[in-house]
């Protein structure tokens, strides 16, 4: 039986902000709590409705959407790297409109443009659709943004 102040401890860290099962996982170990103590909790804390994977997964992309201007591609490995499942992870990318991502794509567009200094439009062109793959825009929409511009 797990004791009342981990469970204290695991309510007041999940109440804080959203959280994956793998970070209160994580939380719990360092706590020295063993596996099967753990796994309890997050039970337990899933029951409670403190832990809700989709309900991270959403918020977690909304705010990397929104104020990091990070692109799906990259939302999508960082989920993966918290352990967030699938199903998950194609609810959260869902919940990002259309519109948004392509208004935060042109924006961040003109930004690299902006940004870049090179005088041949073919390296430049190159150079911004680096910049933009490295966060997290998929390749051919960046493309298309970037020789709708001409």
């Amino acid at each position: 039986m797990v004791s009342s102040d981990v469970l204290n401890k695991a309510r007041r860290y999940c109440t804080y902000q959203e959280r994956s099962q793998q970070e209160l996982r994580e939380k719990l170990y360092s706590l020295g709590l063993f596996k099967k103590d753990v796994e309890e909790t997050i039970a337990m804390m899933v029951t409670e409705g403190y832990l809700n994977e989709e309900r991270f997964a959403i918020a977690y992309a909304g705010g990397k959407f929104r104020i990091k201007h990070w692109g799906k591609n990259k939302i999508k490995q960082a989920l993966k790297l918290k352990k967030v499942s699938d199903y998950c992870i194609r609810q959260a990318l869902k919940s990002i409109s259309d519109d948004d991502y392509l208004k935060v794509l042109n924006e961040q567009t003109e930004l690299c443009r902006k940004k870049i200094k090179e005088s041949n439009t073919i390296k430049k062109n190159y150079k911004v659709a680096q910049q933009l793959m490295a966060r997290g825009f998929e390749a051919d929409e960046v493309w298309k943004c970037i020789l709708k511009e001409k």
